[in-house]
């Protein structure tokens, strides 16, 4: 009887990694891709108040409040693109990250809303963007093979 509750179970997450999966994954590329582009869009439409924020409420280190607020902007605008069309996933979400985590330490401390961000960051850097993305296209196309490694070492 367990034997068979354990083969049933083992059927159910292999389609759900099958079809579940790539929906959510997808799911939360594009969410947290939109939670940053909105703040883009903001910044894009106001620069100078964005610019205002940066020098005297935002405490980030190290950055003139100018370029700081053209780095947020660039970062806000591009990033999400390539989160919504799983083209460099990984190297994105760790912009991302990066970002929140400046956010949460220097602008807006204790904030909740930004551990669920980092939460879903960090399943796209560790997974990638899943099947339904540009990623996976390029990898089954350019990728190794089957039978070989990335780390695989080829004579010329």
């Amino acid at each position: 009887m367990s034997n068979k509750f354990v083969c049933v179970y083992c059927w159910l997450c292999q389609k759900s990694n099958h079809y579940v999966a790539p929906i959510v994954d997808l799911g939360m590329r594009l969410f947290i891709g939109w939670v940053f582009w909105k703040s883009g869009m903001t910044k894009l439409e106001g620069i100078d108040q964005a610019i205002f924020l940066f020098e005297y409420e935002y405490n980030v280190p190290l950055l003139s409040p100018d370029i700081a607020a053209y780095l947020a902007l660039s970062a806000e605008l591009a990033l999400p693109v390539l989160l919504w069309l799983g083209l460099g996933t990984r190297f994105a979400a760790v912009g991302l990250t990066i970002m929140t985590l400046i956010i949460e330490i220097f602008v807006y401390p204790n904030t909740t809303e930004h551990y669920f961000w980092l939460l879903i960051l960090s399943s796209l850097w560790s997974r990638g963007g899943g099947v339904l993305s540009l990623d996976y296209l390029l990898a089954r196309h350019f990728g190794p093979s089957q039978n070989e490694s990335v780390f695989t070492y080829k004579k010329a």
